[in-house]
């Protein structure tokens, strides 16, 4: 039986969510960024109490066509931009389209309602959140990170990273507090 969860967006959610199949005695077979597989048929009495378990770290159930696809969307993203050094051969728009099987309009319609967002703000968000972990945690310079995550120069990653930050990225690695958002907070 698959399985697909809200806000699953990092391997502390994965952990989470393998912990809480173990204590409804579960057995997985798969256990991915947004997507679940059980061996069981789960009763939906068990799907209401496994969702209520899920929901106090944050995580939830998902049962309608849309909210999937907009996970996966979210899921599609965080796994591009946190977890992949791939660099696209098209552009965003249509690998996005040609992974999800959909046409891009639709799945920006579906996403900015549904999320208050476009698509491209969360792509976005989630590039300089990226940044900020490695100006913070690598041994990385500005333009290793402008290569790393694929601006077409330094210039273009300190413009995008200031318009959405307030901060340069040299500014931002001088702070003494660095304000940093988790995944699921994108």
């Amino acid at each position: 039986m698959n399985l697909y969860i809200k806000n699953m967006v990092s391997n502390r959610c994965k952990l989470i969510v393998k912990s809480e199949l173990q204590k409804f005695g579960l057995h997985y077979t798969l256990v991915e960024l947004g997507q679940v597989e059980i061996m069981e048929t789960l009763t939906i009495g068990q799907l209401h109490m496994l969702n209520t378990a899920l929901k106090h770290s944050g995580l939830a159930l998902i049962d309608d066509k849309k909210s999937m696809l907009i996970e996966k969307t979210k899921i599609i993203i965080i796994d591009l931009v946190h977890y992949s050094e791939k660099r696209l051969k098209v552009n965003f728009s249509d690998y996005l389209s040609e992974t999800l099987n959909h046409d891009y309009t639709y799945l920006a319609n579906i996403f900015s309602e549904n999320q208050g967002t476009t698509i491209e703000h969360f792509f976005l968000n989630h590039k300089i959140e990226r940044v900020k972990e490695l100006l913070i945690y690598d041994d990385l310079n500005i333009t290793e990170i402008a290569d790393k995550m694929h601006y077409s120069s330094v210039a273009h990653l300190s413009n995008q990273f200031k318009r959405m930050s307030g901060l340069t990225p040299s500014q931002y690695k001088h702070l003494s507090s660095k304000p940093r958002k988790a995944l699921e907070n994108v």
